[in-house]
């Protein structure tokens, strides 16, 4: 796909992720308590699996800002996860979601979103294939720079064996 999309900020290797919530600035004296809440929701969900299921891109293929590749066994646990925190997280300050869950992972940001065949017929053609094994939840710090954001992992949290 690099060939159709040579405008494309491509996510790296070790930083794609599945985002279960966004929180924001968190300030240091407020990370406790998120940590408790989010180890209350998850814990007793069981680990399952994601397998990768398509592509796709937001806002559409035809003038996309972001590429993505979606998720499908597993989609639903994802859902339901996030549910869990959006719940737990409420009580703390954070606002619930309004819009529906969209279990996805990013792959790259356009640069420069134009009108365009060649890179929506690039996403009709390929699939990412791919599992991955879940058994933790990890609450993250992401600090952007020019050449990319950088994650920092503040807690991770087991969901329950089995699944």
């Amino acid at each position: 796909m690099r060939r159709h999309a040579p405008d494309v900020a491509w996510v790296a290797r070790d930083n794609l992720h599945l985002t279960l919530k966004f929180l924001g600035a968190v300030e240091g004296d407020r990370l406790g308590a998120v940590t408790t809440a989010l180890a209350g929701a998850v814990t007793a969900r069981p680990a399952f699996q994601l397998a990768l299921s398509g592509l796709g891109a937001f806002p559409s293929a035809v003038r996309p800002r972001v590429l993505w590749a979606g998720i499908g066994e597993g989609a639903g646990a994802a859902a339901d996860v996030a549910a869990r925190i959006d719940a737990a997280l409420d009580p703390l300050g954070f606002p619930r979601e309004t819009r529906p869950f969209s279990a996805h992972v990013t792959l790259g940001r356009v640069r420069a979103p134009r009108a365009g065949r060649g890179l929506a017929e690039a996403l009709a053609a390929g699939a990412p294939a791919g599992r991955q094994p879940v058994g933790h939840v990890s609450l993250m710090r992401s600090e952007l720079s020019p050449r990319g954001a950088r994650y920092t992992e503040l807690a991770a949290l087991p969901l329950a064996p089995g699944g």
